[in-house]
């Protein structure tokens, strides 16, 4: 592919997510994109095609208000967790098919204290599902983590090792949320919400903004010193008979996630293998979602998880970083943002300037992956 044609991420901003009540959800996502434009020097005049998600917080494309009324397309993305990727898929391919040479993605989200409130109907189920009390996504995670660690042998502690390494990455990373380091044993005795997962082996629906400034590649390297090239995006939906978020039904046998079949594709698509990633960011709405998904992506085989974790492979300075700014058990997760934070932390770390711990070595090749429901997923790969 010619330089011109290819996608670069130029320019990239975020609100701290977290919960902060003297702003709304679009005060974040202004200032999120005002910092994107600022990193990447360009003005909002300047942007030829945009696209936004929120969940709960408004419509994206209402922020021309605040950011200037230039007539630019902006496209409003609503896809669960994968919001965030959704919106990067929208511009790149409005850059590449020549609509624009300069465009911005946004996600933001401000939710409510406590679980999420999700609508049966909204999901295509009947109001039975609900009041049986199976819209509580807590439920469904804990019994898939359940299944997972008893079809390969993995320990309960594991879990704990996961959510101990997010605190303490979070801890260090100043747009975290949650900045203090838990032990494994002070997670493993917090309260149980639903075996075997306890009160913080699970994210927290949040409050939070970012957004990323791509340009075409005729225009990435007169704006940006290091700028980072999008090498592929993959965007996956459920298969018949997958084990996912709001089933009415599970299957018996063996299944194939949407994490799969978007990871396959994805580095299919960069001619890049899982063994060349060298910082990571994974869809960790709990501790096993994490686990899981280190085998569904291909960064490490189905059952060698414990092996990793103890080797400290999955650290800032292990062999595969894995999300380096806490992810969403440090972060938390406004739906919206939460796959564009990943976006934000692998940039900086590809470009050297990671707002928390930088991996050493100066990483070239970053990968995103996000999960949600009712079974979609979307990775990215990045490089340098």
């Amino acid at each position: 592919m010619n330089r011109a044609d290819e996608i670069y991420v130029v320019g990239c901003g975020m609100h701290p997510f977290g919960r902060d009540e003297s702003v709304t959800g679009m005060d974040m996502a202004a200032r999120a994109v005002r910092e994107a434009l600022a990193d990447a020097g360009v003005a909002w005049e300047d942007i030829g095609y945009a696209a936004g998600g929120s969940d709960v917080s408004g419509k994206p494309d209402t922020l021309v208000g605040r950011l200037g009324l230039t007539g630019v397309p902006f496209v409003n993305v609503q896809n669960g967790c994968a919001t965030g990727a959704s919106t990067v898929l929208a511009v790149a391919n409005a850059l590449r098919a020549g609509e624009a040479s300069l465009g911005l993605a946004v996600g933001f989200d401000k939710h409510e204290r406590g679980a999420f409130h999700v609508s049966a109907a909204r999901y295509g189920l009947g109001d039975w599902y609900a009041e049986t009390g199976l819209m509580l996504t807590t439920q469904f995670f804990a019994l898939k983590t359940q299944r997972y660690l008893h079809e390969y042998g993995i320990p309960e502690r594991a879990l704990a090792t996961v959510a101990a390494r997010a605190f303490r990455n979070g801890s260090r990373h100043p747009l975290a949320w949650r900045r203090k380091e838990l032990t494994e044993d002070e997670i493993l005795h917090s309260p149980e919400v639903s075996p075997p997962l306890t009160q913080y082996m699970f994210c927290s629906p949040g409050q939070g903004a970012a957004a990323l400034v791509l340009a075409r590649g005729d225009r990435a390297f007169d704006l940006c010193e290091r700028p980072v090239r999008l090498a592929s995006l993959a965007f996956r939906t459920r298969r018949f008979g997958s084990f996912e978020v709001f089933s009415p039904w599970l299957p018996p046998g063996p299944h194939r996630s949407p994490s799969v079949d978007a990871a396959q594709a994805v580095f299919r698509g960069a001619g890049l293998r899982p063994a060349d990633v060298q910082v990571a960011q994974l869809q960790d709405t709990d501790s096993g979602s994490e686990l899981i998904h280190l085998a569904e992506t291909g960064l490490c085989e189905h059952g060698r998880q414990e092996e990793l974790l103890a080797a400290g492979d999955t650290d800032p300075t292990g062999r595969i970083p894995v999300n380096t700014d806490g992810g969403c058990l440090a972060g938390g997760e406004p739906v919206g943002a939460s796959g564009l934070r990943q976006f934000h932390e692998v940039v900086r770390q590809l470009q050297g300037r990671a707002p928390g711990t930088q991996v050493p070595g100066g990483p070239r090749v970053g990968f995103t992956h996000v999960y949600g429901a009712p079974g979609i997923s979307a990775c990215a790969v990045l490089t340098v």
